[in-house]
């Protein structure tokens, strides 16, 4: 009598091992699938930036609206860094990545369109 017990627990042990094994493979495609569309977005959106030819003046009035707070008027550090030499020290992408991801805290993320990224990117630039 007793094999035939064990033998139940272990058929519900097995069942239940399944489920686990098939929730978490579940979880983990979810996660790679959000990942892979978001990273996906993230590039078209990259690209389509870096495609654009920005205008360093329209570049200054955004700075001037969203950015003064933590970098100064003359993009000389407050709160956030010196912005003089940042075309220096990161490339496009990455501070594409900065300013929609907010990456470094307490930056904060920023929505914002490509060609406005272009745009800031533009003016960055000029700062050199």
């Amino acid at each position: 009598m007793s094999t035939s017990s064990s033998t139940a627990a272990e058929r519900e042990f097995k069942k239940e091992f399944l489920k686990i094994v098939f929730f978490v493979f579940a979880v983990l495609l979810i996660c790679f699938s959000i990942f892979f569309v978001n990273h996906q977005e993230n590039n078209e959106y990259i690209i389509e930036t870096l495609e654009l030819n920005g205008s360093a003046e329209e570049g200054d009035a955004l700075f001037k609206i969203n950015c003064v707070g933590c970098h100064g008027i003359t993009a000389r550090g407050l709160v956030g860094p010196d912005l003089h030499s940042i075309t220096q020290r990161l490339n496009d992408k990455e501070i594409i990545k900065q300013v929609t991801g907010g990456l470094t805290p307490p930056m904060p993320s920023f929505e914002i369109d490509p060609v406005n990224m272009s745009n800031l990117l533009k003016y960055l630039h000029s700062l050199e």
